[in-house]
């Protein structure tokens, strides 16, 4: 019997330390993994939406996104990679949120013509609106860059943008609104530049009103039937 009493003694024991590192094991588990955010993501990349589309890729430096972000490198990298990775978020969040009008015009307007009028109005309102930098960050950023494929990616959204313009051209010549002669092609692409004309002008200290006169100049050569 005392034998016994010390084999169930044992087992007990050895029960409780099972139990033990069970509940050991547990707490680990359920202890969150890494410190907590300590900033607003949002917030912190929209003011590097501001330092890239102020400075341009090349000129915008790890340690300046991390002070006008207001975190840490360890934080900017743990929150969204290097700053390529970076770079490509604030071209698309700029898309979305400056950039947009373009594309708007061109899928609301009834005419080629009234969508392009429109554009260029809207882009000397946009590329001069005060308290954020001027012009365009697509256009901007790519100057004195570097790195090839942050280049490459600039001048297909930009190439992007122009075949965008052509294909509402070819469908104003379809409807009748443009001339059959039409080069579509060309046209595009003096749409293009104007475009990225006054983003430079808009830099370069040029008022909503002057590149406003300066859409309405180019709007006077397009094409009638």
């Amino acid at each position: 019997m005392v034998g016994s009493q010390k084999t169930t003694t044992k087992a007990g024991a050895a029960g409780t330390a099972d139990d033990e590192s069970a509940a050991a094991k547990s707490r680990q588990t359920s202890k969150p993994r890494g410190r907590p955010r300590s900033f607003d993501r949002e917030t912190a990349l929209e003011k590097a939406v501001m330092a890239f589309w102020e400075h341009g890729y090349e000129a915008t430096s790890v340690s300046d996104l991390t002070r006008v972000m207001g975190i840490g490198a360890p934080s900017l990298y743990a929150a969204f990679g290097d700053k390529r990775a970076l770079f490509d978020e604030v071209v698309t969040v700029y898309g979305t949120r400056y950039g947009s009008f373009a594309d708007r015009a061109l899928a609301e307007e009834p005419t080629a013509r009234a969508a392009v009028a429109r554009m260029l109005r809207e882009a000397a309102a946009e590329y001069t609106a005060p308290g954020r930098p001027h012009g365009c960050l697509v256009i901007h950023a790519a100057t004195n860059c570097a790195s090839p494929e942050v280049e490459a990616s600039l001048r297909e959204r930009r190439n992007a943008n122009i075949a965008a313009f052509e294909s509402r051209m070819r469908a104003g010549i379809a409807s009748g609104e443009l001339p059959a002669g039409t080069d579509a092609a060309a046209l595009a692409r003096h749409t293009g530049a104007i475009i990225q004309g006054m983003s430079q002008q808009a830099r370069d200290g040029a008022s909503r009103e002057e590149l406003e006169a300066l859409a309405e100049i180019a709007m006077s050569i397009w094409p009638r039937t």
